[in-house]
């Protein structure tokens, strides 16, 4: 088996005594040489304003929060100075998209660019969690039919539900042979390099999450291990590229799978506290149970393998008696039962199994039973604690029959401030990190102690939107009058961090427009309501398509679908009717189109042009009631005497409605409107200035003749 590279994406990584040798360039020379290295290239001042604040964070070691709007070149205003720190800089992202940007692009242009300052070309490595990566002493120790596993998996682990046929089986026996051959010729065993790719029930059968690995030392394949490899390229690189998720593992693990590092910057930093939240997540399903009952099963008694069906089972009636939802009066009977049975099971189960020795018949399996049982047991004893830090709900899914009882921490704030800043400078950027004009609400989601706000300047005063929308004092005149400024985002700072708020080279006010259509009734039945289905049609018609659509649920991106094509000729594509990157390209190349979907194209979805001239919002993003864990922070700060509307679901649909007004304009050349059909946007008083000031600023209306004039031009021009 061919072992795996040095390196990837760059030159073969040098030992750490020699990686900062050569000349020693500032970030700002390093960051000219990027630019100046793309056709047409230009510096952007808020670029190199961005560098310029890094750098002295670097030196002074004090952590920055950087609202970098679209256009400003963010990932080169962080990746020019991250390349003068002595060590390993880590980079951390929250999408694939941006991980992907950064390796196959950024990076090596930015290394092309600035070998000549160095004299050496800078290196760069992805870091992923292991089951990304091939394990070969799991496909050493598969077969093509693997019946014992996962050949009859329970109908809840399965889209669609139904026990697999052997066709399928077969199938997957195909897909496993596939899978050795690629292991003989791949240099990394990366799943993302797979091409075509496995389905994960595959991939599954390959790959071997953190907690099952035996470690290299005890591993016979240690020497070749692909996951094992990529830490060594990470150790050597000079920046290395990783996602919040493994950053959360990272730091809840005691920060020993990321190498150390000075500096780490996290970009989509609003997106962080959730991934930590998520990866202090746990559950327990009964097929998760069953499964585990039967991997173990092998190395148990029967009374013992025994007792852990028996747990699956109570946990099954329990779910079975249990609405969805949270769990405010702790643990009802029968989930406590089924949860005490299941600790005292998997207690005794690994009691039974002892530590995990070389000398096993089989130590990778053994290792596998034994991390999958403490997992169940740590659960069960989390749930049974029922600590005030902690939430429970019950989980039941639409379609399918999946039922869970999940726990997750009632906050992360304090895991941050313990783990995210100890003995390294962070850096956290985003487009949408200062809400309401200030960066307090993010600052405090990430752990970082923040100072009472001082009073507006008088500059900031008189620049202020008024509550009701209108114009104010020095303010640019919008087409209509009513008009906005650019908002004036004051510089917050705490104990040991600043913010800085970099803007963005668009001229949102005369780029774009925000039209509110304050006249339509508040939105109070779920789906699409009929004055905000008429709204849309007239818009959609002025400007001839060319329309996105985020919507607050299925239902109404369902709705909203079926009447512009009941009424109109324009090609209209729904979220779920086909794979979300091809209805992405097909809006893109298709001029007249319009692309209607929910949450997971309110970011991440970027086309520039004129393919997309109106975004249309129906109704603010706040979270759902029955959200189990906004529920829960909302009524602890509820119960702690302040509002949790304000304190939890406001910052919330500020953050969604950023990130969904966002994607108008994408590049200078860029015009369009914004048109979001709640009223309350512009009704609200005591909310609504609040998320009008967390959005760029773009022209500001609330008339349908002027939003409807200024599409009718665009579909002229």
């Amino acid at each position: 088996m061919t072992p795996p590279p040095a390196a990837t994406g760059s030159a073969t990584a040098r030992g750490r005594g020699s990686r900062r040798r050569g000349n020693r360039v500032s970030g700002p020379d390093l960051l000219a040489a990027a630019v100046g290295a793309v056709p047409g290239g230009a510096a952007r001042p808020g670029q190199q304003q961005m560098a310029e604040a890094i750098a002295a964070s670097v030196d002074t070691g004090e952590h920055l929060l950087v609202q970098a709007g679209t256009g400003t070149g963010k990932s080169l205003a962080y990746l020019a100075p991250a390349l003068t720190v002595d060590g390993p800089v880590v980079v951390s992202t929250a999408t694939l998209a941006l991980q992907s940007q950064l390796v196959e692009h950024d990076l090596p242009r930015l290394a092309d660019a600035v070998t000549p300052l160095l004299g050496r070309r800078p290196t760069f490595a992805v870091l992923k969690g292991r089951h990304h990566y091939l394990c070969l002493a799991r496909l050493d120790n598969s077969t093509e039919d693997e019946p014992t596993d996962t050949l009859f998996d329970a109908p809840a682990e399965r889209p669609g539900g139904g026990t697999k046929w052997l066709g399928e089986a077969g199938r997957l026996g195909k897909q496993i042979q596939r899978l050795r051959d690629w292991a003989m010729e791949s240099d990394t065993g990366d799943r993302d390099e797979l091409d075509p790719g496995v389905d994960d029930q595959a991939w599954r059968l390959v790959s071997m999450p953190a907690r099952e690995c035996v470690g290299a030392a005890r591993c016979p394949f240690g020497d070749e291990c692909f996951a094992e490899a990529s830490r060594a390229r990470a150790r050597e690189a000079d920046i290395v590229v990783t996602n919040h998720s493994l950053l959360a593992v990272d730091m809840l693990a005691g920060r020993h799978i990321v190498p150390p590092h000075k500096l780490l910057i996290v970009d989509e930093a609003h997106e962080l506290a959730d991934r930590v939240s998520s990866a202090a997540q746990a559950e327990l399903t009964p097929e998760l149970i069953d499964r585990s009952g039967r991997r173990a099963r092998p190395l148990l008694k029967p009374e013992t393998a025994e007792a852990l069906t028996e747990a699956g089972d109570a946990l099954a009636v329990g779910l079975g008696e249990t609405p969805a939802g949270r769990l405010t009066g702790g643990l009802p009977a029968a989930l406590r039962e089924a949860c005490t049975l299941l600790d005292a099971a998997t207690r005794s189960a690994l009691e039974a199994l002892g530590d995990v020795k070389a000398d096993d018949p089989d130590p990778v399996r053994k290792q596998q039973v034994k991390a999958v049982l403490d997992e169940l047991s740590g659960t069960a004893q989390r749930l049974l604690e029922e600590a005030e830090h902690d939430v429970a709900w019950v989980e039941k899914h639409d379609q399918g029959s999946r039922r869970a009882l999940v726990v997750a921490p009632l906050s992360v704030a304090g895991t941050l401030a313990t783990h995210l800043y100890d003995e390294r400078t962070v850096v956290a950027t985003s487009a949408t990190l200062a809400l309401g004009g200030r960066f307090d609400t993010v600052a405090r989601a990430l752990g970082l102690e923040t100072s009472p706000p001082a009073p507006p300047s008088p500059a900031a005063t008189a620049l202020a939107r008024t509550t009701d929308g209108r114009q104010s004092r020095g303010a640019p005149a919008a087409p209509d009058g009513s008009g906005s400024a650019a908002a004036v985002t004051p510089v917050t700072e705490g104990p040991g961090w600043r913010s800085l708020d970099v803007g963005s080279p668009f001229d949102y006010a005369r780029q774009g427009i925000l039209y509110v259509a304050a006249h339509l009734p508040r939105p109070s039945v779920s789906g699409l309501p009929e004055a905000a289905g008429a709204e849309l049609l007239t818009l959609v018609r002025a400007l001839g398509g060319r329309t996105l659509g985020l919507f607050s649920s299925r239902r109404a991106a369902q709705q909203a679908a079926e009447l512009l094509r009941a009424q109109t000729d324009l090609p209209v594509l729904l979220q779920g009717e086909e794979a979300l990157p091809l209805l992405v390209r097909r809006f893109r190349q298709e001029r007249e189109s319009c692309l209607f979907g929910v949450m997971s194209l309110w970011q991440g979805v970027d086309v520039p042009g004129d393919s997309c001239q109106l975004v249309v919002i129906d109704r603010l993003p706040f979270p759902r009631p029955d959200e189990p864990l906004a529920a829960a922070r909302a009524a602890a700060v509820d119960a702690g005497g302040g509002s949790g509307f304000a304190a939890v679901s406001v910052p919330i649909a500020a953050v969604r409605l950023a990130q969904g007004v966002g994607r108008l304009i994408r590049a200078t050349g860029d015009r369009g409107v914004v048109a979001v059909l709640d009223s309350r946007l512009e009704t609200a008083r005591g909310y609504g200035p609040f998320l009008r000031r967390s959005l760029p600023p773009f022209w500001y209306t609330t008339r349908p003749e002027v939003a409807q004039g200024a599409l009718e031009r665009l579909a002229k021009s």
